[in-house]
């Protein structure tokens, strides 16, 4: 592929100048009823955990690999002990319990004895609980301090390499399947002007309750997430950083079954940016809604620790339900995100909120639309990074006329002044994307910004004309929505939130909070529920 010239940006990075005429009341009324749609949330979060919770807390302390048959060692061990004593209390006083009492030299030998069935555990009283506990919060500390430690050191990449000068910054996705394959694809996308690579990951990842290890060369329209895959392309993208001189970042999914590992092992593992979402997995995978946000609290604390930006999937809804009759339930969830986001330590600087260009282009003034939607993302959250999603629900296989439409999707991103632009493919909904796709894709892109990066300071809608009306009137819906959820009694006792979910509030699916893939998963805690992770999170917050 020949090589080009780097994509030049006029934007400077920075929050944008408010270009909507919005009433501040609305837009504290809007935060203010996200707040109370969400603390009933995270009370069910605090008071719950998961398998996956506690096998990431089993992760931090060390425990990894998988048996012959590809079962991780923290699926054995927590297994087991849920098995015989429970996870009311959590997993660590039964297991740290019984090391002390010498029922094995290490956790992987625990692990391995467990699979077996020769550990006995106990829940420790007293003087022996309060030693399992000491030795539990020992033994996580250090897989904290590695992610402390990844964090300082991309710190010090990006002051050696520097970021890229201006924003958007260009995300473009690989997934071949193959981790090997992936690499070159992934390094030739960066020298092509990508700031941002992407590894899909495999189709019905999300669905799998276990992590699979190793490095994977099999997998469908996407790569296996794996410690070892993440560890391979980091490597591999801190090598074209360095090339390039500037610092390339990195993105996987931390969603579905295995939230919270996969959480753990990208801040283990050095990545920057992680798909994470406070309702995806809900509304498209059918995870039951109380296991999704017990998860994603505690995922959402390790990416808060390790300084990784999380990307929201708002653009999913409009694949779904009618991007310009559905659009304040984008604005909603935005809202909410941020909620969740903050309340569990993630600074604006992380919160890569998502919203799409979904509006079907043959309705008339659907750009005009477009640019009310992106203008209202970015003045209702000036200081977050904004992940700009393409068209993809009414891509026809046209690729001139799928071409056009990213042309005009780039357009909306120059003007509004997006931060994390995913790269259109003219040929969505055909193929997986060759690299030549790419290199025509980023050609799009720079042509757009080079020409008309500039005119977010030079555009300024009408006041009181459509564009203005349009955003709020959005904004407007998307309060009456908020209204409606946190007013809706409900049954005795029922969570407000999730009442709406169960309704078909968002994306027109309807989950309810007693049903769905991982339910048997959830586990509330009891009075003396022990993860020494939590606590260590906590007093980072």
């Amino acid at each position: 592929m020949t090589a080009v010239t780097p994509v030049t940006r006029v934007r400077p990075t920075g929050p944008a100048k408010p270009k909507l005429e919005l009433d501040p009341a609305v837009i504290r009324k809007a935060r203010s009823l996200a707040r109370k749609a969400g603390a009933p949330v995270v009370k069910l979060a605090r008071t719950h955990t998961t398998v996956s919770v506690e096998r990431a807390v089993l992760r931090l302390a060390g425990l990894s690999g998988a048996d012959h048959e590809g079962v991780p060692w923290v699926n054995h061990l927590v297994d087991a002990v849920r098995a015989e004593v429970g996870l009311e209390l959590g997993v660590t006083a039964p297991v740290f319990d019984a090391l002390r009492r010498g029922e094995a030299p290490d956790l992987l030998t625990l692990a391995q004895k467990s699979a077996a069935g020769s550990v006995p555990f106990h829940l420790p009283q007293g003087r022996d609980s309060r030693a399992a506990s000491s030795l539990a919060l020992r033994s996580v500390k250090p897989g904290m301090a590695r992610i402390d430690k990844n964090r300082a050191t991309r710190d010090r990449l990006i002051k050696r390499h520097g970021n890229p000068k201006q924003r958007p910054w260009i995300y473009l996705i690989v997934a071949t399947g193959d981790i090997y394959e992936d690499i070159p694809q992934a390094q030739t996308a960066a020298r092509e002007g990508a700031d941002v690579i992407a590894v899909i990951r495999s189709t019905g990842q999300s669905l799998l309750d276990f992590v699979p290890e190793g490095a994977t060369r099999e997998g469908y329209a996407g790569t296996y997430a794996t410690q070892e895959n993440f560890r391979l392309m980091r490597a591999a993208l801190d090598e074209v950083s360095k090339e390039l001189g500037r610092y390339i970042r990195l993105v996987n999914y931390a969603s579905g079954l295995c939230m919270p590992e996969i959480a753990t092992l990208a801040g283990l593992e050095r990545l920057d940016m992680m798909l994470n979402d406070s309702m995806y997995g809900i509304l498209f995978r059918d995870i039951n809604p109380i296991r999704t946000f017990v998860d994603q609290r505690f995922s959402r604390q390790i990416h808060a620790r390790a300084g990784i930006i999380i990307n929201t999937g708002e653009d999913n809804y409009l694949t779904t339900a009618d991007a310009v009759d559905a659009a304040h339930t984008v604005t909603v969830s935005q809202l909410m995100n941020e909620y969740f986001a903050k309340e569990a330590g993630l600074e604006d600087w992380q919160l890569g909120l998502g919203h799409a260009f979904e509006i079907n282009p043959e309705i008339p003034d659907s750009f005009r639309m477009e640019l009310a939607q992106a203008l209202l993302a970015r003045q209702l959250f000036p200081k977050a990074p904004l992940k700009w999603m393409p068209p993809t629900k009414h891509m026809t296989g046209d690729v001139f006329r799928g071409y056009l439409l990213d042309g005009f999707f780039n357009l909306v991103g120059a003007m509004t002044s997006q931060d994390i632009l995913l790269v259109g493919m003219m040929t969505e909904a055909v193929l997986t994307p060759f690299l030549s796709d790419r290199d025509l894709a980023l050609q799009n892109v720079r042509y757009v910004l080079s020409a008309a990066g500039g005119l977010t300071e030079d555009f300024h809608p009408p006041r009181d004309g459509f564009i203005q009306t349009r955003a709020r009137r959005v904004l407007s819906q998307a309060v009456d929505l908020l209204e409606k959820i946190v007013n809706d009694t409900g049954e005795p006792g029922s969570v407000p939130l999730l009442q709406a979910i169960s309704d078909g509030t968002f994306g027109l699916m309807k989950r309810p909070s007693d049903a769905g893939k991982g339910l048997d998963g959830v586990v509330k805690c009891a009075p003396g529920y022990d993860n020494p992770v939590s606590t260590l999170l906590e007093a980072g917050i």
